[in-house]
């Protein structure tokens, strides 16, 4: 039975973002940037939220674009959430004050947060910048916001309510205030977990040190591969993750200028992103072309293979189900 490409095919440029997608969306350094959900809502609180490929995945995967010096303000995930940068220089900084280390990632780098921390990110580009976000589950759950933030987001106009929904108390009014998500006390505080900048790096792969964490495919010699996160596995070979998180989905990178992987079946979800060059995928006999930006979903149990078909070097993530 063929496949509908179009429907598991997300165009980068074809994208809806939304522009409030989160409490602090009006907030100076916060309010120039765009939140997309490509593979399932995510963890937005716009309920507007434009979402590409409602099916579920086992995992959600989402993209930011910010401008010059914007981003995300201190927040924590009760689920994985993985950082792939496509393009700018982004700095992490992390801690309930913002200031217990920090990490700058450029095109290409991924890092692996740990839950139950607070973290936030900027540009710091010259020029808008854009990143891929992978969380974890079909369900990412909700975000806990810093009670700083949530204090000066209150005084632009903005709340959280306890259902996740979003407020602007300046053009809605509401009926039960005892609803409003109210600032964590000092004592929630303290149950979050607290990470030096060195214990962070363990869980970040740049992508400029590739050549230490790539391993040679034997099956094809002209595929150069890493395994971020969970196993990995192709034809029989096993590639170990580089990176010590258990997500609930793998994530790997295959890269060079002729790379490709013949046809193989897998029950799991599992979709390609790609970062660099031009790649073919053919799925149950139907042909899709990704190029950089863009994302494609493969359907369970479908017979898929995949071929890097530009003139200069390609960089594929492969995202996949593995809970």
């Amino acid at each position: 039975m063929s496949i509908n490409i179009t429907s598991r095919l997300a165009k980068f440029d074809e994208l809806v973002p939304s522009t409030i997608p989160f409490v602090e969306g009006k907030l100076k350094g916060h309010q120039d940037r765009r939140n997309y959900s490509v593979i399932g809502p995510g963890v937005s609180e716009d309920s507007k939220q434009n979402v590409k490929i409602a099916e579920e995945h086992g995992f959600n995967i989402g993209a930011v674009s910010a401008a010059s010096m914007n981003g995300s303000g201190l927040h924590s995930h009760t689920t994985a959430e993985v950082f792939i940068i496509h393009s700018g220089s982004w700095r992490f900084y992390w801690g309930v004050d913002g200031k217990e280390g920090e990490v700058i990632l450029n095109k290409g780098d991924v890092a692996s947060f740990p839950t139950n921390m607070f973290r936030g990110f900027q540009n710091v580009s010259d020029q808008e910048a854009l990143m891929f976000v992978v969380l974890g589950e079909n369900d990412p759950g909700v975000i806990t916001w810093t009670p700083k933030l949530l204090k000066e987001a209150k005084e632009t106009g903005m709340v959280l309510m306890d259902d996740n929904s979003l407020v602007d108390i300046e053009k809605q009014k509401i009926e039960d205030e005892s609803k409003i998500i109210q600032p964590l006390k000092e004592n929630e505080l303290e149950t979050f977990d607290h990470y030096t900048s060195a214990e962070i790096e363990k869980y970040v792969i740049r992508y400029n040190e590739g050549e230490k964490y790539f391993v040679d495919d034997e099956h094809y010699n002209s595929n150069k591969i890493i395994n971020y996160i969970d196993q990995f596995k192709i034809h029989d070979k096993i590639f170990e993750p580089q990176i010590p998180h258990n997500t609930g989905f793998s994530l790997s990178l295959l890269k060079g200028k002729d790379a490709h992987i013949h046809e193989y079946q897998l029950e799991k979800s599992e979709v390609f992103h790609c970062l660099s060059g031009q790649w073919e995928i053919q799925c149950d006999g139907e042909k899709a072309i990704i190029s950089e930006r863009d994302t494609f979903s493969t359907p369970k149990n479908s017979i898929r293979s995949v071929r890097q078909i530009g003139d200069t070097d390609g960089s594929l993530f492969i995202v996949r189900q593995t809970n």
